[in-house]
């Protein structure tokens, strides 16, 4: 058994920083174990190949959540990267740090060191943004940021202006001074090309010999001598393996894989471990509790001008952009479906944005069977207004239904379980009509598809958003960071309550959820524990 001083499980978002920063020094080896196989793929590299990836299971784990009463019982489909850089390798790329609030809601609960000027220079220091840097944006990091706006879709213009005339401003740049109003999204990508955390990171760490990955590697178990965690054991190509860890185990697996680790190795709700027959290395109600994520809609229209429909559907279009993204790593694949979006509030007398919104010159109402149908849409002019709330107050839970590692475990989402999140999102669905009958949209409208003009009573609609809406893959919070063990899993400085040589580190750890996409949040936080792992070891 080959002894470490840190093994990382995942090589996701936050698991593809920590092997970087944790190996830059020469001092200490690092093992890291991914369940999945490599990012070294086509579909993957390509900004706008994520539609092949949504279900494919050499890259996905195809999770399935449990049939939901809020979402009219259906089960919705949860994606997660199951390869090299982890969902940043299958995501849309939208860079959204979230709002300074958030942060500085996580410090005022208990945990110093995660407030917004806490966490400004992780930010900075990680990214290369091409806009330049500026009070708020880094620029020569290693992981580069793309400005969009001279490459998106014509009718993008048509919604930034009809979102001027529904009364938001223009924001030109999300992750700066203010959040609210509508604007170009920055995405992930340099020069044509996916920066996941894994091309950013985890591909320079492996150039080093301190730094050993492991793929196709399932972690099965935590390894424990009394309350210290010491090593893992895991499965590749048919055989049981363990490796030790001199000074530190590091879950990064993320919101689903992390606490299913745990319960798996003893550590959760003691009924339902004892249930299970695993014995107990620590009792923790809170392991796979307190799941928090955006829930969406997308409002599609039919339009009187052309959009990336036209382009994208017939062969001869998927030849030329095709062959443009081959020879110039430009044009349509080149991007994000998310042109561009916003933040707004569906309150007035709040004192922040509450939604966020996506703007996509295609549309995908007719589906398409084994794939999202993003690079095959609509026979017709179709664009969609999308939003997803930014911080329900709905709960849900993770939990293993089987000491079998290889059996997926329960995902209980409980979308829409409060009536607050019913009303916020009726209030946000009339604000996405109200966009579209602003003259810069309302002249190029043919019709509302979707969910189309017979809907139009607060139950119909509410009806509808159940029936159609979904997760917009922002699960966080199940092993949430919280000074109060009774309360949390993990202490302000990431470390497993109770328990010793044992962290978390990625987006299950956010004590509550950000405004917007978490991915830029999930690649700072294994930023952050990255430090709090070296300043520890000094």
């Amino acid at each position: 058994m080959q002894t470490y001083d840190f093994i990382v499980v995942g090589s996701g978002s936050a698991g593809s920083v920590l092997a970087e920063k944790l190996s830059a020094s020469g001092r200490f080896s690092v093992l890291v174990l991914e369940a999945g196989g490599t990012d070294r793929r086509f579909y993957v590299q390509m900004p706008l190949g994520y539609g092949k990836t949504f279900f494919d299971p050499a890259v996905n784990w195809n999770y399935k959540a449990e049939p939901d009463p809020g979402l009219g019982g259906n089960a919705d489909h949860w994606p997660r990267g199951k390869l090299l850089g982890g969902s940043s390798s299958i995501n849309a790329m939208v860079w959204i740090r979230g709002a300074r609030e958030d942060f500085d809601a996580w410090r005022a609960a208990g945990n110093p060191g995660w407030g917004y000027d806490d966490l400004l220079p992780a930010f900075k220091a990680l990214e290369d943004n091409e806009a330049g840097a500026d009070r708020w944006r880094g620029a020569g990091g290693p992981l580069h940021i793309t400005d969009c706006s001279n490459s998106v879709h014509p009718l993008t213009k048509r919604y930034l202006a009809a979102g001027q005339q529904a009364g938001l401003p223009l924001n030109p740049d999300f992750n700066g001074a203010a959040q609210e109003g509508v604007g170009i999204y920055q995405i992930s990508t340099r020069n044509g090309r996916r920066m996941s955390a894994a091309r950013a990171f985890l591909r320079p760490a492996m150039k080093r010999k301190n730094v050993r990955v492991e793929m196709n590697a399932l972690a099965t178990r935590i390894l424990f001598e009394g309350k210290r965690a010491v090593g893992v054991e895991y499965q590749q190509n048919g055989a049981t393996k363990t490796a030790r860890a001199g000074r530190e185990v590091i879950l990064s697996g993320g919101s689903v894989n992390s606490p299913q680790l745990l319960q798996l190795s003893g550590i959760g709700p003691s009924a339902l471990l004892e249930g299970l027959g695993i014995p107990i290395v620590h009792a923790n109600e809170n392991v796979g509790a307190n799941l928090q994520d955006h829930v969406g809609i997308n409002y599609t229209f039919k339009g009187r001008l052309p959009t990336l429909n036209q382009i994208l559907r017939p062969w001869w279009g998927k030849l030329l952009v095709g062959m443009q993204y081959i020879l110039t790593q430009s044009g349509p694949l080149s991007l994000s479906m998310n042109n561009a979006g916003g933040f707004f509030r569906t309150d007035p007398a709040a004192t922040r944005p509450n939604m966020q919104l996506y703007f996509q010159a295609f549309s995908t109402v007719i589906p398409k069977s084994g794939e999202r149908p993003i690079l095959t849409p609509d026979p017709w002019p179709g664009f969609s207004i999308g939003l997803s709330n930014c911080r329900p107050s709905s709960r849900g839970e993770i939990m293993i239904r089987s000491s079998n590692p290889r059996d997926y475990p329960r995902i209980s989402a409980n979308a829409y379980s409060t009536n607050a999140d019913v009303d916020e999102m009726l209030a946000a669905v009339k604000f996405v009509r109200k966009i579209a009958s602003m003259p810069d949209m309302a002249e190029i409208i043919e019709e509302e598809v979707l969910p189309g003009p017979s809907i139009q009573s607060d139950a119909d609609l509410i009806a509808d958003f159940r029936k159609r809406s979904g997760t917009v893959y922002h699960p966080v919070s199940t092993c949430r960071m919280g000074p109060d063990p009774t309360r949390s899993v993990v202490d302000p400085r990431l470390k497993v309550h109770g328990l010793e040589g044992l962290r978390v580190i990625d987006a299950s750890i956010f004590p509550d959820n950000i405004t917007g996409n978490t991915n830029a949040a999930s690649i700072m936080t294994g930023w952050k524990g990255a430090e709090l792992v070296l300043e520890d070891q000094k």
